[in-house]
This record gives C-alpha cells, sequence and structure tokens, in this order.
C-alpha cells in the first residue's frame, strides 16, 4: 500500500493543525483515514511532532496490522468501528478539546442548537456513556453505537470525535464540535437553549452536503 504515502502526510499535517489549535495534548488524541480493506491510524505514544509517513500504521476492517512498524493507536478500535458502521465517513479524529472535553464529563449531550451545527454535524451530539480506561474495544463499540447520523460524539469523561468525508471535512467538524460545546456551555450559564426544529436540521444537512455553494443553492435562495 505504498501509494498511501501522501494521505499519512496530510493525516499527519491535520494532526499538526489540530495540536496547534490546542486540540491534541502531548500524545493523547488520535486519527485515521479509510483505505480499500482497512484504515491508516496514527502510531501509539509518539509525539505528532515525530511522527512521519513511515511511522503511520495500517489496520484491517478486522484490526489486524497489515502494514506498519510500529504498534497502532491503542483506541484504533474507536475508529475502526465507526467506519465499519458508517461508510459514509472516510476520516475520524479523536481530540481531547478544552470545551467538549469538559462537557463530556457533564455526561451531556448537545441538542442541536446552532445552524453550524445542523450543517456540518447533522444533529445532536451525544455524549457515551462512561467507558474505564484500557477496555479499547469496549470504548469503540460504545462510540459507534452512540454517533449515530451524526459527525460528531463526546466520549464521557475522556473526548471528543469528530467525522467528516475527507481530512479537510473532519478538521472543520473538530472545530464546530468545541464550538458548539463553548456555546452550550455559555447558553446553559445564563439560561436553557433552544434547539433548533428537527426538520430544519434534516433540511439545513442536505443542503450543506448537496447544494451549498452551487448555482442549485442559490436558485433555491434566491
Amino acid at each position: 500500500m505504498s501509494d498511501t504515502r501522501e494521505l499519512k502526510q496530510q493525516l499527519i499535517d491535520a494532526c499538526l493543525q489540530l495540536q496547534a489549535m490546542g486540540y491534541l495534548v502531548g500524545t493523547y488524541g488520535n486519527a485515521s483515514a479509510r483505505v480499500p480493506g482497512g484504515l491508516i491510524v496514527t502510531p501509539s505514544r509518539i509525539d505528532y511532532d515525530a511522527i512521519t509517513p513511515d511511522d503511520m500504521v495500517i489496520v484491517s476492517d478486522s484490526g489486524q496490522v497489515i502494514e506498519g512498524h510500529r504498534p497502532p493507536s491503542s483506541e484504533t478500535s474507536v475508529h475502526r468501528l465507526i467506519l465499519r458502521a458508517r461508510p459514509d465517513i472516510q476520516v475520524v479524529f479523536h481530540t481531547h478539546s478544552l470545551y467538549a472535553t469538559a462537557l463530556s464529563c457533564l455526561g451531556e449531550s448537545i441538542p442541536v442548537i446552532v445552524e453550524e451545527q445542523s450543517q456540518v454535524i447533522g444533529a445532536e451530539i451525544r455524549c457515551t456513556n462512561y467507558v474505564p480506561a484500557g477496555q479499547h474495544l469496549a470504548l469503540g463499540e460504545e462510540v459507534a453505537r452512540t454517533i449515530g447520523d451524526s459527525n460528531g460524539a463526546l466520549l464521557r469523561n475522556h473526548g471528543v470525535v469528530a467525522c467528516g468525508r475527507s481530512i479537510a471535512e473532519a478538521v472543520f467538524a473538530s472545530q464546530v464540535v468545541e464550538r458548539v460545546a463553548q456555546m452550550y456551555l455559555m447558553c446553559r450559564a445564563v439560561g436553557q437553549p433552544i434547539p433548533i426544529p428537527p426538520e430544519y436540521v434534516t433540511s439545513e444537512r442536505e443542503r450543506w452536503l448537496y447544494r451549498y455553494g452551487t448555482e442549485a443553492d442559490k436558485a433555491i435562495s434566491s
């Protein structure tokens, strides 16, 4: 799978971008991208500044290492099981961004409160049940179950996952999850946020996915 080298570098570059934003701390957090028959995933316990394409690991759909000389992320099952459950997703980031991780400690899900959430995330940002550290397969199963049709989820007392059809979209989803978590906490400080009605969540998600920025969208808006 030597033709994956460019994709590996793009994934590393995205991790460095998320690290610069404070979403990845130390070696906490990981990333993956779908490839035929499996996924590329970041290696375990290596600083992002030091990772090279040769350090990245390719894991099969069933969880077996098929390329790479380093152990894959200990949370590979999170990525593998999300990608297996969601064929529309190509890239997954697991981060520890501040506000979203803080909200995960409340064990609460975030209803759809702003348009960017309806468009980019597509649904509420649900919070998993707590899974003790080290139970990686159980965590993967819990996240894959919880995320449902959303492109973001909170891992209770742990962190965040955000997904997309591309690396750029998954980075953007990570940013939106963090912004929405901050907004939600700000709203909760003074009152109860009013969610967007479900029918408008559905229509805005569909518009963003298939018409946003096109002539078709322009025709509707005019």
